[in-house]
């Protein structure tokens, strides 16, 4: 015989056609029948959902794909295009209820029943709304006369009844419903398969999740311990919480249950390579290689158990690329930039030769950093400008950097370019200036500073400290400003606004390593000996 449905389970099967991940035309998913079952509100199965707080709208916020195109013009019941997922479903109604009598007319209640007791999306979500699929089935032989427990259910095995019952569920009858023995369903052995295939895939989470919280622990300690920065640690530590939280669906005791390390054939492969690392770095690469490709691994697996699982690791993976990017030009930087502790800012000039002499007076001072910044010139005088300090810089050990403009920046051939908070974003001035350059940011608050670290900036400016005669303020935030960033973010930092020698001994003892300064050295009479003065108050405020 072949599954028949009563008219309200039609109507739902039809509606369902009319919601997909996408196309219209394809295989009616389990996702759709939910919707199907509750776009019949008098129905039985929307009921019981109803129960749990399960409607149209909840089903929509848990799988956001779904689109309405409306209703298929054959209908999903004649076209019979069913997923794997509604015929594992299927199958599953019909052999928990084969105690009722044949042949058996599936209601909406018979579809609940099936999606609720398979091993698919749908059916571990709707578990976790609280609908038991042992209870449901027991409620459903009460509702059509028969006891919640009726022995003749546990009792079928392969009687002649049980066989002509199924004798007609063949491919020819349902497209791609495989044919169902009658050994196959006394047996129960479509159960023990799903529940074979529920411990393999509980296998490959637990070993996909201690390698993501392994991977994710090592990291945090280069960033403690190596990095000494309280905020990517603070970073690597939100993630394994909510690496926690991604695993609710999979729980420790399911996971300890599923586990098998004795009979792990991964445990005796190995390879020459994992045996040996050279330095930090190389500790510190491997593992994001191994926190993302768990992670990965946790997707796809976790399809297989529960949507919102799958899509928080998703998520989780995508953060571990911008942490990647994050502590590896901290790094990076910190390298880069180690002996750079002057940072000065200078303008124009009235000439192209008195700035080039500026410059190279600068240079033989110590200054470590030069930037162009001038709102007066035209972007030609600018950009020759931009040319001039970077021919008189390259091969000295002093960088130069062209402030606000990425473009003229990298056609001059600077060594980097600087941006406000109100300039080209970060991302933006990477593009045009390239990977190998510098990209520096200005930031006023803690907030500031840590988004730039996300955002993938070289070093910050952390400021205005003081009123300064070159920008205006609203607000300075001062030395307490520094004394936040000092005290958990690593990436090369430099005090900015209104620093000078009178009181740059503040700026020291809030914990700046590293100082730019405009107008105190390019106005100074001598400006070479304000620079070198200046660079030697900051490396023996270091010192100290």
């Amino acid at each position: 015989m072949r599954f028949i449905f009563t008219p309200a389970a039609e109507r739902a099967l039809d509606n369902a056609s009319g919601w997909s991940f996408g196309s219209a035309c394809g295989e009616l998913e389990a996702e759709s029948l939910l919707l199907g079952l509750l776009s019949e509100p008098e129905c039985r199965a929307a009921a019981m959902l109803a129960r749990v707080g399960v409607d149209i709208s909840v089903v929509r916020k848990q799988w956001t794909a779904l689109v309405h195109n409306g209703p298929s013009e054959e209908g999903c019941v004649r076209r019979k295009l069913f997923s794997s997922d509604l015929v594992c479903s299927f199958q599953l109604a019909f052999e928990r209820l084969a105690c009722l009598p044949q042949p058996l007319e599936l209601t909406t209640e018979h579809i609940l029943l099936g999606l609720t007791a398979a091993d698919h999306d749908v059916a571990v979500w709707l578990r976790r709304q609280g609908i038991d699929p042992d209870s449901l089935a027991a409620e459903i032989r009460v509702l059509h006369g028969f006891p919640a427990e009726d022995e003749s259910c546990q009792a079928l095995d392969a009687s002649d009844e049980f066989k002509g019952a199924t004798a007609g569920l063949s491919s020819s009858a349902w497209g791609s419903l495989p044919e169902i023995t009658a050994g196959q369903a006394s047996s129960g052995t479509l159960s023990q398969q799903a529940q074979t295939s529920m411990i393999d895939t509980l296998r490959v989470i637990d070993a996909a999740a201690n390698r993501a919280r392994e991977g994710l622990r090592v990291i945090e300690d280069y960033a403690r311990l190596i990095l000494d920065d309280r905020h990517l640690t603070q970073l690597c530590k939100q993630m394994r919480h909510d690496l926690a939280d991604c695993l609710a669906a999979a729980s420790m005791d399911r996971r300890l249950a599923a586990r098998e390390t004795q009979a792990d054939v991964g445990t005796t492969l190995d390879v020459p390579t994992e045996g040996r690392r050279d330095n930090p770095l190389d500790v510190l690469r491997a593992n994001f290689a191994r926190l993302q490709e768990a992670l990965r691994s946790l997707e796809e697996f976790g399809k297989l158990l529960d949507a919102g699982l799958a899509a928080a690791a998703k998520q989780l993976r995508y953060r571990a690329y911008t942490l990647e990017r994050a502590v590896g030009i901290t790094g990076r930087s910190i390298e880069r930039l180690a002996a750079a502790r002057l940072y000065v800012l200078l303008d124009g000039q009235r000439s192209p030769e008195e700035f080039e002499r500026l410059v190279r007076s600068l240079i033989e001072a110590g200054a470590d950093i030069l930037q162009l910044r001038d709102k007066r010139l035209d972007d030609r005088e600018l950009l020759a400008r931009g040319r001039l300090l970077v021919a008189a810089t390259r091969g000295s050990g002093t960088l130069a950097i062209v402030n606000d403009r990425p473009d003229l920046a990298a056609l001059a051939g600077a060594d980097g370019v600087h941006v406000g908070q109100e300039e080209v974003s970060v991302k933006d001035a990477r593009r045009i200036v390239g990977p190998d350059a510098l990209v520096g940011a200005s930031t006023h608050s803690i907030e500031q500073a840590r988004q730039a670290v996300l955002d993938g900036a070289d070093y910050i400016g952390v400021g205005p400290v003081f009123p300064s005669d070159t920008k205006r303020f609203e607000r300075y935030p001062g030395v307490e400003l520094l004394r936040a960033v000092a005290a958990e973010i690593r990436l090369p930092a430099f005090a900015i606004g209104g620093i000078n020698r009178s009181n740059i001994a503040k700026v020291l003892a809030a914990g700046a390593a590293r100082v730019a300064v405009g107008s105190a050295i390019t106005s100074a009479d001598d400006p070479a000996r304000a620079a070198k003065e200046l660079a030697t108050t900051i490396i023996r405020g270091v010192q100290v």
